[in-house]
């Protein structure tokens, strides 16, 4: 059971009200002066935990996930926040958990080593992008996706998290723009922009040359472009369809993530799919970066249904 040492007032309230905020993870700076000496009697006595040189835990059993994130800051240099997935998984971030703690401090200080903590450093680290009220302290939304884009190693996992994010309502793309150029300098830029281009706009941000760039490479016939499918209740538009091999294709953006839109989509593919005719959906992705697999299976679909 945690022992709180006694501590007069005025103190005792700021020092009860520290103790839950931090939960129960706590700096030497944090204690009242004329605590410090009963804060070293339960810490020789076992009954409290010291977690780094000047970091104390009020208790000497596991920490939690939430004690650790405070440990690490604790720990830190003035000035630094939680970022990259572990600041965007606090915001509310569903989906991509982070194996470790993302901390970034500011340029030239001396970084933390703990266990489990990966340091990053940055000279941006303003109330702009970091929020000064939320604890523990960490980046605001738009920055910690952007920071967790440039942290990961693998450009899918980082457009991943960016169109998640998007999804989710974490950021919008408006504000992921806005702090972009706030960064600084940072791993696939220009790759964040390709995915915020994407993220707004679905086969709008893929000029129809490229993927027609694709079709002419590989010796495919020509379909029609933007082909329309009346319905009693609105119209459908296909990117390319072929009507003599009764295939249609797609490129799919981040809208088409979105519920309603899902809804759309499913309306139209069982409408080609009573006219005995075949999607094929693309991610834009795919287009700019992947177009050997693009054609491929464009190549696969056309042969199957007749075309020499």
């Amino acid at each position: 059971m945690t022992q709180q040492p006694t501590i007069d007032e005025p103190d005792a309230e700021v020092w009860q009200r520290v103790l839950a905020e931090q939960h129960g993870v706590i700096h030497r700076s944090d204690v009242p002066h004329d605590a410090m000496r009963n804060v070293m009697r339960e810490l020789r006595a076992r009954r409290w935990r010291r977690v780094g040189r000047d970091v104390f835990v009020t208790h000497n059993g596991p920490l939690t996930p939430t004690q650790q994130l405070w440990t690490a800051l604790k720990s830190a240099p003035h000035g630094s926040a939680m970022s990259g997935l572990t600041a965007a998984n606090l915001s509310g971030l569903r989906g991509f958990p982070s194996p470790v703690i993302h901390l970034t401090q500011p340029c030239g200080t001396r970084a933390v080593r703990l266990p489990g903590v990966v340091v990053h450093f940055s000279r941006f680290l303003g109330n702009i992008d970091v929020h000064p009220m939320r604890v523990p302290r960490r980046t605001r939304p738009p920055r910690s996706l952007l920071d967790a884009a440039s942290f990961t190693e693998s450009d899918r996992y980082a457009r991943a998290i960016l169109l998640a994010g998007v999804q989710q309502g974490i950021a919008s793309v408006r504000q992921l723009r806005e702090a972009l150029p706030r960064r600084g300098p940072c791993l696939r830029h220009a790759l964040i922009n390709e995915t915020l281009d994407d993220a707004e706009g679905g086969i709008q941000s893929v000029p129809e040359a490229d993927f027609d760039r694709i079709r002419r490479r590989h010796g495919l016939p020509e379909p029609v472009r933007q082909r329309v499918i009346q319905r009693s209740d609105g119209r459908y538009y296909l990117d390319a369809d072929w009507d003599e091999y009764a295939l249609s294709a797609e490129v799919d953006g981040i809208p088409h993530l979105d519920v309603l839109n899902w809804d759309a989509d499913l309306d139209r593919a069982n409408e080609l799919a009573i006219e005995h005719r075949t999607l094929l959906r693309f991610t834009s992705y795919a287009v700019r970066h992947n177009p050997r697999a693009v054609a491929t299976t464009l190549t696969r679909a056309l042969v199957a249904r007749g075309w020499d």
